[in-house]
């Protein structure tokens, strides 16, 4: 390039793209070597209690495992340490010398591996310099489930650190004693298939890398008006409301799913949104339509709409154990009920208004949930519109309003966080920070009616993400909500200043890329916009 060309193509550079930057976001582009604040604690999520010395240990990369307790056989945890140990000794490692660390011992006093919302996710983590009473460092992990015993071999990978200068992973700041427990029991992620479908293997990949944030549900938002990708066997057409016929999940794919996610102890809450939100069943079964010009919500008057949900939803039960179900009930416009000639004619014969029969079809909805033993959960139109009429266990799922929660467990609902305005990922300008320190038990002051809190949940809605950028959307914001919900608020409050969040969460972003996680920088103005220029991957 030639001078006068580099000199152009500077001046288009400061004309033409800095002004489009927020300022917050641009680094220098001088080089310095990044240095970390060695007094901040670079777990994510922040544990409940711990303490750490001054050592640094030097870890086995034949690192072995003894199992004790009742839980000695677990699958789920011996797949899990091999994983472990693919993410802690990727780099080579010297081998054949003296290592402080070469066993870690897992302890889990049940065998019970059935994953439910509130399963035990308790564990105590140890880590000890060798002594007068044993030349060797010691590393434990003790928990009561198999789902404690994942969440503390996640926290010890990310003590593990290599050192390239002497090619060895270490462990920092020990003697480390780490017991640590989630605030909330529900910490979700809602992953929006219809807007855009994601390939088996991206929505895999999604479910991994919650679980290094600790997140533990998955809200699969299988289906709604755009498309319907998921098999019904007793229904067989209604995936032809798929896109494509590529476009598509099979029964044994949604197994797959539910199965890879339980081995990394998350659960799959499935949604089927109604009645509005789906006009893509009428695609294979136009019966459900109110009409061929008038398509949503689903046909209130007729009894073959709510045989077809009943259809539906028996098949799904095979598929999904988890004991939450969603069943939508959001933005339902009734125009088409009270335009259409015969459902008109059925809301005067029962003597309904429109409002009436969206009553009418939620509860319905929600006895067939109930009697194939699932705990619905509505979004909060429901319970803003009708909320003595809603069944006693109804979990509110706010979105719209701030002070939802608040009200729904004034009244003895359960209720899930998820205020649009903090935790919807699709909105890019809403900061870190704003998303960090969002509190879902804000103006709720008893302790029984924030138990009735059950969590919360960051929503990647898909209408502008798919394969190519939801995980970049995803991370890292999520990683804000999944603190916040995992964390003590004290602890990430009084010693967790905005400048140390900040270098933590940049951490962690940077350790979920070394993990193949395309996240995305922490502080461009917009979430999932590439870096503006040189710099490292700490200071973005």
């Amino acid at each position: 390039m030639s001078s006068n060309s580099q000199f152009l193509f500077k001046t288009l550079i400061l004309l033409f793209i800095f002004p489009l930057v927020n300022s917050r976001s641009i680094k220098s582009t001088f080089h310095k070597t990044t240095e970390l604040d060695e007094s901040l604690t670079y777990l994510w999520p922040l544990p409940s209690q711990f303490t750490f010395g001054n050592d640094t240990l030097t870890v086995d990369p034949n690192l072995s495992i003894v199992f004790t307790g009742n839980g000695v056989g677990s699958v789920i945890v011996k797949e899990a340490f091999e994983r472990y140990k693919k993410i802690i000794f990727k780099h080579g490692s010297k081998s054949g010398e003296f290592f402080d660390v070469t066993q870690l011992t897992v302890i889990v006093h049940s065998d019970n591996d059935e994953l439910q919302l509130g399963v035990d996710e308790s564990y105590s983590l140890l880590v000890t310099k060798s002594n007068e009473h044993s030349i060797i460092g010691e590393v434990s992990i003790e928990a009561n489930s198999v789902y404690g015993a994942l969440r503390g071999l996640e926290t010890m990978s990310q003590l593990c650190i290599f050192d390239y200068g002497v090619k060895t992973v270490q462990i920092h700041k020990a003697p480390w004693f780490i017991q640590d427990k989630p605030r909330f029991a529900y910490r979700g992620l809602l992953l929006d298939t219809s807007r855009h479908y994601l390939p088996i293997e991206i929505i895999k990949q999604i479910i991994e890398s919650m679980s290094y944030a600790k997140l533990n549900v998955l809200h699969w938002h299988i289906i709604d008006e755009e498309s319907f990708p998921l098999e019904v066997p007793s229904y067989p057409n209604l995936w032809k409301g798929s896109y494509t016929k590529w476009e598509r999940y099979t029964v044994e794919d949604a197994y797959e799913i539910v199965d890879f996610a339980k081995m990394r102890g998350i659960s799959v809450m499935a949604e089927v949104d109604v009645p509005g939100h789906a006009e893509s069943w009428g695609v294979g079964y136009p019966d459900l339509w109110p009409s061929p010009s008038c398509k949503e919500p689903l046909d209130v008057s007729k009894n073959y709409t709510f045989d077809a949900i009943a259809g539906i939803l028996a098949d799904m039960r095979k598929i999904f154990p988890f004991e939450l179900f969603h069943l939508g009930g959001d933005e339902v416009n009734t125009t088409c009920w009270t335009t259409t000639p015969h459902i008109k004619q059925w809301l005067q014969d029962h003597n309904m208004t429109s409002k009436d029969a969206y009553e009418y079809f939620v509860l319905r909805a929600q006895e067939i949930a109930i009697s194939h033993s699932w705990t619905p959960v509505n979004w909060e139109e429901t319970f803003n519109t009708f909320p003595s009429k809603l069944n006693p266990q109804t979990v509110v799922h706010n979105w719209l309003r701030g002070d939802v929660c608040q009200k729904a467990v004034a009244k003895g609902f359960r209720c899930i966080y998820s205020n649009q305005g903090f935790w919807y990922l699709d909105h890019l300008d809403v900061p870190w920070d704003k998303v960090y320190y969002t509190e879902p038990l804000e103006g709720i002051k008893s302790i029984s009616a924030q138990k009735l809190v059950l969590g919360g949940e960051a929503c990647m809605w898909g209408e502008t993400a798919d394969a190519s950028d939801v995980q970049q959307t995803i991370w890292p914001r999520a990683a804000a909500v999944a603190e916040r919900l995992w964390s003590d608020k004290e602890a990430t409050s009084s010693t967790n200043t905005t400048s140390a969040a900040l270098q933590r969460l940049e951490y962690f972003r940077c350790l979920l890329t070394r993990r193949g996680v395309p996240a995305a920088p922490v502080t461009n103005f917009y979430a999932r916009r590439p870096p503006i220029g040189p710099g490292s991957c700490y200071e973005q």
